[in-house]
């Protein structure tokens, strides 16, 4: 004698739920992704048409504040070092990494002489140097 059953289980699934999901991870990466600003402070970069594939672990801002007077930040801070601690503040984030590099992010305004001395750091301690432009 053959017993069956009477109510069968429904083999389908609802893909609504996912879908549901997927959208809102999809609107909070876009949120996300406009929230990150990785130089905090407003610098007005050089413009160039030629763009760098290398990522750079730091960077070193120079801000341009008029009357010969010119800050230096590491990765964006807004609490400015003095350039004889730049050197040393650099060491410090790359003494770990393989490929060392950073970015120099300076205003227009500021001499080329202000950057050949960040460039010189990079120089003595044998870091790889990206000086950031904006694209024209």
């Amino acid at each position: 004698m053959a017993i069956k059953r009477t109510v069968k289980a429904d083999p389908n699934m609802s893909m609504s739920s996912m879908t549901d999901i997927v959208f809102l991870l999809l609107i909070f990466f876009l949120v996300t992704s406009t929230l990150v600003n990785p130089n905090a402070l407003k610098l007005l970069l050089p413009k160039s048409t030629g763009q760098v594939g290398a990522k750079a672990t730091a960077s070193v801002s120079i801000k341009d504040w008029g009357d010969d007077v010119y800050t230096y930040h590491i990765n964006g801070r807004q609490d400015p070092v003095e350039f004889e601690e730049l050197e040393t503040g650099l060491a410090e984030i790359l003494q770990e990494q393989e490929d060392p590099t950073f970015s120099i992010f300076s205003d227009e305004s500021v001499p080329i002489k202000e950057i050949v001395q960040v460039m010189n750091i990079a120089k003595r301690n044998h870091y790889k140097v990206i000086l950031a432009t904006s694209p024209e």
